[in-house]
């Protein structure tokens, strides 16, 4: 009974947050998802892979509907022994998007309960924290495997406090599990970001240590460390290796070019340009957004309703009610530095202040390294805002510049101040009266100050938006007046969100200094603010994500409609591949066909760098190698036109000639003006001895045939009188394919910058490429192996922590 007694307040909080999931997301009760339209984008992305595995039950781990072709290791491939990632399909029982919600509460309320916080408290805390905007709004846009790995940050975090503290076991293991879902959440990006705040973390508890003189204590917290982040990675060992292995061969790997398109010097040091990185820079006064959600306008579609500026405009244009309420509901009211927001990423007007309130109040020193960990990921989500420590991180920190959109870093900055604001509502109740008195006036003055200066302080600022400039072309005479117009909406979103913020505070502080008056008790006041607190994110939230998101579950499945144009297309049944002019970064065509182009952030290097230096330029000879058969285009009607190209090279060809290169720069170059069919370029210093000889005979009637057709596997009929080079309209990959001649494994060497190309003796021949990368092969037993030893770690942990109990008792 007393087992039962302590389980129950968990059992009720963990049926509390399922319900609030549910509750929010409640359309999926009804059978319905959320559009996310970067779902919708993987949708179109996979579609060849997952139809491959729903017919034949296998996983092929490559693709050709997408980018020319590329491993399908960043598109949700399933390797053998992940049991992680069926533990962690488990964990997430609800219908997607409540999944991930319900987990951002399980997570952080763990973490404040690693911090001794009372259950009621750490309940409010994980409600504030999972219903940040920034953590909604990527539910809403389908960032579903950064939600993913955001969710588990701080149940890591809760366990590396735990070890620090001395709970060796229990901390330990937590560390060890969270640490391998974390990793299985396939977001290196947040999981990179989160490593900062655990050093900060790591050199709080290390000084206190030094100081004590306990140099044991330091040596055991990193061996159980390291223990734990030996298995947890070797648990996720294929997909950490197989990711490594492509990373040098995406685009965020370091160019081989050392000139730009435009035929300039590449100057760029970082695996990926500087622009690039920081596109997405916060704008530092735009950080205010943080404690007042729309000061800088929102978003890029705001919904300022009918009491608003611009609706008053558009109705004294003549519009009648009903458009009128149309345009206002999709307003451009952002102003901000960024060029494209969904919603603001604002933390809480009470967050903000109860954040205050700890720095003030709560005793433990812990607060510092949480406030560090927000400090630098506020200034490093200002990118090239802030170039001095942008800049540094760039040139000097590894992995920095690997990852884009470095607002993002703000998600540290979004975990560390709830945590820090419970701590504060925390160290409040536990203080004596005097104590409260002064930390409560000190922190709603402060709070309250930074806002009336805000509201001065108005008149500093423009209300002018990047975008603004083309709304006065783009509008003519109405230009002005429209801009004008939307002007006044920013300076009213302006104001009404400073005193929404300041009303919310002074209500909190209110109730908290009606419980020092003894007019509320502790736990009618702990309600107060924490209704209070969550109701304002959950309100700010319903703005950006809510029932008009969700559809049906076919459109939600089935996210593109074929054209008249796919429909053309997919009458023929060859292999070949579409380009859509139109399309480069869109995943719509790889939904119907074998696409040049797609939608990842990750894509190959070498094809990004095709398109930005010959197919942009209208290079047709590079579409004809790359097997182009069709081409898409809009007719004056803007529709979808299928235009054939009959000089596509086929699937696969023999050459008269080879042209031999010395460097990436030789060989993009000559494509310039290359007759591809006849000619084939290789880089002899990459693939040196690759080449006997530079000229062949090509008989006439020399032909190879694509027999076989699947996405790991190829099959050619070669017929040829002599020996010959023979180049494959198929994206060179380094590992994982295998050719064989007759079944007698050959070389397979890059040609024409991207293709493969393998040497064909006289005669005739079966011609077969295979896709079995070893790394799925290595990877999985050390996975099999690893998750064995995190399973004997856990029961002898818990036979531990049991043994310990009893002779404790």
């Amino acid at each position: 009974m007393k087992n039962l007694n302590k389980i129950y307040p968990y059992l009720l909080v963990v049926i509390g947050f399922a319900v609030i999931s549910i509750l929010y997301f409640y359309p999926v009760m009804q059978g319905k998802k959320v559009y996310q339209s970067d779902i919708a984008q993987y949708t179109g992305m996979a579609k060849e892979q997952n139809d491959f595995r729903k017919e034949t039950g296998e996983e092929p781990y490559w693709t050709n509907s997408a980018f020319g072709g590329m491993p399908t290791y960043q598109l949700g491939a399933n390797y053998p022994h992940n049991y992680i990632k069926q533990l962690d399909n488990f964990i997430r029982f609800l219908p997607r998007p409540a999944d991930y919600l319900f987990l951002y509460f399980i997570g952080f309320f763990i973490l404040l309960k690693s911090l001794k916080v009372d259950n009621l408290k750490a309940f409010f805390g994980a409600l504030a924290f999972g219903f940040s905007t920034y953590m909604i709004i990527i539910l809403g846009v389908g960032h579903n495997a950064k939600a993913h790995a955001i969710a588990y940050m701080p149940m890591v975090v809760a366990g590396v406090i735990m070890v620090y503290q001395k709970r060796y076991i229990a901390g330990g293991l937590l560390t060890m599990i969270a640490v391998a879902f974390e990793i299985n959440a396939n977001h290196f990006q947040m999981t990179y970001y989160l490593l900062f705040l655990l050093l900060m973390i790591a050199a709080f508890f290390i000084i206190q240590y030094i100081r004590n003189k306990d140099f044991k204590s330091i040596g055991i917290t990193s061996g159980i460390f390291a223990l734990a982040a030996v298995l947890a990675i070797g648990a996720n060992a294929t997909n950490l290796m197989a990711t490594t292995e492509y990373a040098d061969f995406s685009m965020r790997g370091k160019s081989e070019l050392t000139f730009n398109p435009d035929g300039s010097k590449n100057q760029t040091t970082s695996s990926m340009p500087y622009y690039y990185i920081t596109e997405y820079s916060y704008g530092i006064a735009e950080s205010l957004n943080l404690i007042s959600p729309r000061l800088f306008g929102g978003s890029n579609n705001e919904n300022v309703g009918e009491d608003s500026p611009m609706y008053e405009f558009v109705s004294g244009q003549g519009a009648s009610p009903t458009e009128a309420k149309e345009f206002a509901s999709s307003v451009p009211t952002y102003w901000g530095d960024q060029p494209i927001v969904a919603a603001p990423a604002y933390i809480g007007a009470i967050v903000f202040f109860l954040f205050v309130l700890g720095m003030f109040i709560d005793k433990r020193k812990i607060k510092y390294a949480f406030l560090g960990g927000a400090i630098l990921s506020l200034l490093l989500s200002w990118g090239k805002n802030f170039p001095m420590l942008t800049d540094f991180f760039i040139d000097y920190v590894p992995m920095y510049d690997k990852f884009r959109a470095v607002s993002s870093i703000q998600v540290v900055l979004e975990l560390c101040m709830p945590v820090m604001a419970i701590l504060g509502l925390q160290a409040f109740f536990k203080a004596e009266e005097k104590e409260r008195f002064r930390g409560l006036w000190m922190s709603a003055a402060t709070a309250l100050g930074v806002f009336v200066l805000l509201f001065i302080c108005k008149g500093m600022f423009s209300f002018s938006g990047g975008s603004d400039s083309m709304y006065l072309q783009a509008y003519g005479e109405m230009g002005g007046p429209f801009v004008q117009a939307l002007k006044e909406q920013r300076q009213a979103m302006y104001t009404s969100d400073l005193m929404r913020s300041g009303i919310l505070i002074l209500l909190a502080a209110g109730t908290l200094w009606f419980f020092i008056k003894n007019k509320v008790s502790e736990l009618t006041a702990i309600i107060i603010v924490g209704v209070l607190m969550v109701g304002d994110l959950f309100f700010v939230d319903k703005n950006y994500v809510n029932n008009d998101s969700f559809i049906s579950a076919r459109q939600a499945d089935i996210p593109f409609e074929p054209t008249p144009a796919d429909q053309h297309i997919l009458q023929d049944t060859a292999h070949f591949r579409v380009y859509e002019i139109e399309g480069r970064l869109q995943a719509r065509t790889s939904y119907f066909h074998k696409s040049l182009s797609g939608y990842s952030a990750v894509r190959p290097r070498r094809i990004e760098q095709l398109y930005d230096y010959q197919i942009e330029k209208n290079n047709i000879n590079v579409l004809n190698m790359l097997n182009v058969k069709y081409i898409i285009q809009k007719d004056e009607q803007r529709q979808d036109v299928p235009m054939v190209n009959p000089n596509a090279n086929g699937n696969a060809w023999f050459v008269n000639e080879v042209k031999l290169v010395n460097s990436a720069d030789e060989e993009m170059k000559a494509l310039d003006k290359l007759d591809t069919k006849k000619t084939a370029i290789v880089n002899q210093k990459d693939f040196a001895g690759a080449v006997k000889t530079t000229l062949f005979a090509k008989d006439s009637l020399a032909t190879i045939q694509l027999n076989v057709y699947k996405p790991n596997y190829l099959k050619y009929t070669s017929n040829n009188t002599n020996a010959g080079l023979a180049v494959f309209s198929e994206i060179y990959y380094p590992k994982g394919w295998i050719a064989t001649i007759d079944g007698k494994e050959t070389d397979i060497f890059c040609a024409d910058y991207v293709l493969r190309a393998i040497n064909v003796p006289a005669g005739k021949h079966t011609i077969e490429f295979k896709f079995q990368p070893q790394v799925v092969k290595t990877g999985s037993m050390i996975s099999l192996f690893s998750f064995i030893g995190m399973l004997l770690l856990l029961g002898f942990g818990v036979f531990a922590e049991m043994r310990k109990r009893k002779e404790q008792k």
